[in-house]
């Protein structure tokens, strides 16, 4: 008599590769204190723990042997340390030492994305000269060691993008959320007064860094940012090219750009047309950010790109954790989440069979 019960799904064979994920690290030597509202708990010695751990963990996974073994890199999606930093001299400086050690134990390479509090601590120059400049250095494709070409970095040379290929068939893009912003721009420049007319065409208050309470307007915030035309034109050409190659794609920002992915204060300035843009590829499979420190996630039902939002360590408990590692394979990206960020599963194919569960 045969068995009424379900059988168990097969096994998925390894991994194409993995990589770890963390966000909003936000490190300072100070003791604990509060958000700008004064409502959420931030443990700013207690990052550096948590990312100790989270990089304890990798370097397991890329020394272990095995399918785990295929551990190629470590995303880190800006604000790796904090903006307190800025206030003593040579704070910013002993802060990101003391990050960049622990990453760099895990023996692999880190991407490194932009967030608000990289550019309270530097100068856009100075990050362009800094180990948080990742992007690859003497490729003219701009492809970073992985396989396959496409464009290089956008034409503008102090946009922060690049992309890489980290095994055949898939390709990573990085973008530069302020690329378009007042953060990071001398006060004489064209960028910076660019970004002043359209803040203030959104955003009346007198402090900047106060949301308006307009609905859908709350984004325009001094500590948010934009992406410019040259770097979505950028984008535009880097995506066309991995649909021709039937590449999948991955991009990643510190500011989300699906509004039910994050609280609407934390989404980039013109959110709208990157979310139409990856609307006109079919190579995107996921957009990943951090910023909004409780993390977030949809799939766009038009698309079906997954927009991740990870959690971030400084609102993280001492006892808790916050940070990820992805398995990709052919059809799906497995994200084995610690503490705080949930296990995950996302699916590339769309729309769904009847049997899939989304």
């Amino acid at each position: 008599m045969e068995s009424s019960a379900e059988e168990p799904p097969p096994p998925l064979p390894p991994p194409l590769f993995t990589f770890g994920a963390i966000a909003d690290i936000q490190y300072a030597d100070i003791d604990d204190g509060f958000n700008y509202t004064g409502t959420r708990q931030r443990y700013y010695r207690g990052s550096l723990q948590l990312l100790r751990r989270a990089a304890d963990s990798w370097r397991s996974a890329a020394t272990g042997g095995g399918p785990a073994s295929l551990l190629r890199f470590v995303l880190q999606l800006g604000d790796i340390v904090d903006g307190f930093n800025s206030r003593q001299r040579g704070a910013s400086e002993r802060a990101l030492d003391a990050v960049l050690g622990e990453l760099d134990r895990v023996g692999v390479p880190v991407h490194h994305v932009w967030g608000n509090h990289e550019f309270y601590n530097f100068s856009r120059d100075e990050l362009m000269r800094s180990r948080l400049n990742s992007a690859p250095r003497g490729r003219g494709d701009g492809d970073g060691g992985g396989g396959g070409g496409g464009p290089g970095p956008p034409l503008t040379g102090d946009i922060y993008a690049y992309h890489f290929s980290p095994a055949p068939g898939f390709r990573f893009v990085v973008l530069d959320a302020y690329d378009v912003s007042l953060l990071g721009r001398t006060v004489s420049s064209v960028q910076y007064n660019n970004a002043l007319n359209i803040l203030k065409e959104h955003n009346s208050n007198e402090d900047l860094n106060h949301p308006p309470v307009e609905k859908g307007m709350s984004k325009f915030a001094k500590f948010n940012g934009g992406f410019s035309r040259d770097q979505l034109s950028w984008l535009d050409g880097v995506l066309s090219q991995s649909d021709d190659d039937e590449e999948r794609v991955i991009i990643v920002s510190h500011l989300p750009v699906h509004p039910l992915s994050a609280d609407p204060v934390c989404l980039a300035w013109n959110s709208e047309d990157v979310l139409a843009m990856i609307g006109a590829h079919g190579c995107v499979v996921c957009f990943m950010a951090g910023h909004d420190h409780d993390g977030g996630y949809h799939r766009d039902r038009d698309s079906g790109v997954h927009h991740l939002t990870l959690e971030g360590v400084i609102e993280t408990p001492p006892e808790s954790d916050a940070f990820a590692t992805v398995s990709v394979y052919e059809d799906r990206m497995l994200l084995k989440g610690r503490g705080r960020t949930a296990d995950r599963e996302m699916l590339f194919t769309w729309p769904p069979d009847e049997t899939q569960v989304v």
